[in-house]
């Protein structure tokens, strides 16, 4: 059965072509990369060299955004370039944003648990070594917390969002 399926390589190329006209290249600022070279700051995905499209990476680990790699059109106008930069700006502040905010939320849970289970006179750990948990019913809390004290940051998000994409 693998046999009959047509090579990936073998069909992205004729798209590549067909799509982006004779001249298939990388984004000046793209040119240099390669699969062996440093990963992204965000994540170690990287796209093919002779990509013509934009790559969606896997999540990144502290965000859980997944990254996106725009591509660069060798005749990209003017307003296809800042509406890219602008694109790629709104990308690194939400990757920014839910890092920091992802932080904090494991931080202040852990605290919370760690608390709670200090007010019960229990221990961090089990007796079989397992990390000892809280019922979905106190961890309700700790969520209803987390989100009131958070509100103003989200509404400021959304409203910033809604400024960058010009809704």
């Amino acid at each position: 059965m693998a046999a009959l399926r047509p090579c990936r390589r073998a069909l992205v190329s004729p798209l590549c072509r067909a799509f982006s006209g004779p001249g298939c290249r990388l984004a000046p600022e793209r040119a240099g990369e390669r699969r062996d070279t440093a990963p992204s700051r965000v994540s170690g995905f990287c796209p093919p060299r002779k990509s013509c499209h934009d790559w969606i990476g896997p999540p990144d680990k502290h965000s859980n955004l997944r990254p996106v790699h725009f591509y660069v059109p060798e005749n990209e106008s003017p307003l296809e370039q800042k509406l890219r930069k602008l694109r790629q700006e709104t990308q690194e502040w939400n990757q920014q944003f839910w890092a920091n905010q992802n932080l904090t939320f494991c931080r202040e849970k852990e605290e919370f648990i760690r608390s709670r289970l200090k007010a019960k006179g229990l221990e961090l750990r089990t007796g079989s070594g397992q990390k000892a948990t809280l019922d979905a019913e106190e961890m309700a809390d700790f969520y209803r917390e987390f989100l009131s004290k958070n509100f103003q940051k989200h509404m400021c998000y959304n409203r910033k969002l809604c400024a960058q994409c010009g809704a």
